[in-house]
């Protein structure tokens, strides 16, 4: 897995609030338009990095297309970073509060210590 480039993807999606509907309402059409517009840059900058290796292996546009939380979580992806973006897609369709973190933890909780890697 490229948690680098999962991550990527996390990080700048969760900073634009354009980009978090967008992310909510269509997220095969966003992940497709970030693989081409966003991902080959910097961060923080304009320009292209330009290296071959920056794509998305298949389950992981898949775990991202799906808004697949748990599988994401499984392959390494950092837990912060989906975390608040699933905040930002998701906790307004919970009505009690904390409802939303209630639910992740939920799903996450067959998962013992210690944790995927979350290194990159």
């Amino acid at each position: 897995m490229s948690k680098y480039f999962v991550n990527k993807f996390l990080f700048t999606i969760d900073r634009d609030p354009e980009l978090v509907e967008r992310y909510r309402e269509d997220p095969k059409g966003t992940v497709a338009w970030w693989l081409e517009e966003i991902g080959p840059k910097n961060l923080g900058l304009a320009t292209f990095e330009g290296t071959t290796w920056l794509t998305l292996e298949e389950d992981e546009r898949t775990a991202l297309e799906n808004h697949d939380k748990v599988t994401l979580f499984a392959m390494g992806a950092h837990p912060f970073l989906t975390l608040t973006l699933w905040i930002a897609m998701f906790e307004r369709d919970f009505q009690e509060p904390l409802g939303m973190q209630l639910d992740y933890a939920e799903s996450l909780k067959r998962f013992s210590l210690p944790y995927p890697d979350i290194t990159t």
